[in-house]
């Protein structure tokens, strides 16, 4: 390897300047009210990092410099920004476990390792079955892993929201919700990382192409109520998106299972987009 396209790797390097970032931030947390909000800053600099991953990509395409060198560097990155930040969050989410019970905060300890082991196996997996098809690349094979951290920074989002906030949520009801929501949750999300249940490219399957004049409205009607919901919207957009198809999945199993005469079902879908 004697040269590198210089903008691409300069947007992953901050995806993982990000990542490192949110991890540095969340270490701050030690409890009392007024370090809540290091929360929502340690949410912001792993959605930071999502944005960079995205631009990195997009930049390689349109310069024409995607590489094997930025795609390794990629995964490397995304190791840190999409398992071990997110995976350190679900920690600290949780820390309040350590003062009422030794046994679930061992466990949250191990659900959060757990969760940045299948973020790593999610992406060795991508790099050993992604192929430059272009048709396969409107699917994704198990839960990509930033929307997997995606769940966890919702999480963290809402537990910043202060006293008072818009949507009236008492802190300590918020605290008490998201102590059990994130290890059980980061558990799920991690299982789901690794499994083989399909999961649509949004991008490339709702925005691009031609469509109905009643789907645009239906589009305008969506972003309309996420940005009723503000915070509440990246809650409803992540955990959202990783529950309905692998319900969705569930479903088609049990169908199939119990009614192995009723058709194939849908077809199964083709492998991964590279995103991870």
């Amino acid at each position: 390897m004697k040269k590198i396209a210089i903008l691409p790797t300069l947007l992953t390097l901050g995806n993982a300047v990000c990542g490192f970032s949110a991890i540095v931030v969340a270490s701050w947390i030690d409890g009392g009210e007024a370090q809540e909000a290091y929360f929502g800053t340690s949410a912001w600099l792993i959605l930071a990092a999502m944005l960079f991953d995205v631009l990195d990509g997009f930049v390689a395409r349109l310069s024409k410099t995607a590489s094997e060198f930025g795609g390794q560097l990629d995964s490397l990155c995304d190791a840190i920004s999409f398992g071990a930040a997110p995976a350190f969050l679900i920690l600290r989410l949780s820390r309040e476990w350590r003062d009422h019970s030794a046994l679930m905060y061992n466990a949250t300890v191990v659900i959060a390792v757990l969760f940045m082991v299948c973020v790593i196996l999610r992406l060795a997996r991508f790099n050993v079955e992604n192929t430059p098809d272009p048709a396969s690349h409107r699917r994704f094979k198990g839960l990509p892993s930033p929307a997997g951290a995606g769940c966890i920074v919702s999480l963290a989002i809402l537990r910043s929201l202060p006293a008072g906030n818009w949507a009236a949520l008492p802190p300590d009801a918020v605290r008490e919700v998201v102590k059990y929501w994130a290890p059980l949750g980061g558990l799920a999300v991690a299982l789901l990382m690794v499994s083989r249940v399909s999961y649509p490219h949004l991008t490339k399957q709702v925005l691009r192409g031609r469509r109905h004049y009643t789907y645009l409205l239906r589009i305008i009607l969506i972003v309309f109520v996420l940005a009723l919901a503000q915070q509440l919207s990246l809650l409803i957009v992540f955990w959202g998106y990783a529950l309905t198809f692998a319900v969705r999945h569930a479903i088609i199993l049990i169908r199939r299972r119990h009614f192995p005469d009723a058709g194939a079902g849908p077809a199964a879908p083709p492998a991964d987009e590279p995103h991870h």
